[in-house]
C-alpha cells in the first residue's frame, strides 16, 4: 500500500454501512439452493424453460394474452404443451418449422438451467 492509502486505511471500519447506490456487497450463500441441496426452488420441475418458452411465444403471436404453457410429466421426460389462439398457430410454427425450432432450442438451452431436458409440443 501506498502511504496515502495507509493513512486512509483505518477510516473505514468493516461493520460500517456503505453510502454507495451501487456497491452490492456479496453474499457467500447460494439463494437457489433449498435445506435439501436441491437446485430448484419452485414446485415446478422446469421453472426457467416454461417462462422463457412463454416469453418467446407471447413475442411471436398476435394475441398475446391466450398463450398458455402446461408442464406434462407424466412421459419418459417433462413436456412443455403450448396452446395458442387459433390464428397464432402459422406464427409460432414459421416456414418449414423454423420458428418452432429455433422456439424448441431456445427453451431446450433454458432448461439445462433447470438441470432437466425437455420436450416442446405446440397443440392445437
Amino acid at each position: 500500500m501506498t502511504d496515502l492509502e495507509n493513512e486512509h486505511a483505518d477510516d473505514f471500519d468493516d461493520d460500517e454501512e456503505i453510502d454507495d447506490p451501487n456497491f452490492v456487497e456479496s453474499d457467500d450463500e447460494d439463494d437457489d439452493d433449498d435445506a435439501d441441496g436441491d437446485v430448484n426452488t419452485k414446485n415446478e420441475v422446469a421453472a426457467n424453460a416454461t417462462s422463457v418458452l412463454e416469453y418467446l411465444v407471447r413475442a411471436v403471436v398476435d394475441d398475446p394474452d391466450s398463450v398458455e404453457v402446461q408442464l406434462d410429466e407424466g412421459g419418459r421426460r417433462p413436456t412443455l404443451n403450448v396452446t395458442v389462439a387459433p390464428g397464432d398457430m402459422g406464427r409460432v410454427i414459421g416456414k418449414r418449422g423454423r420458428v418452432a425450432t429455433a422456439i424448441r432450442t431456445v427453451t431446450r438451452a433454458a432448461a439445462v438451467r433447470d438441470d432437466v431436458e425437455v420436450d416442446i409440443e405446440f397443440l392445437d
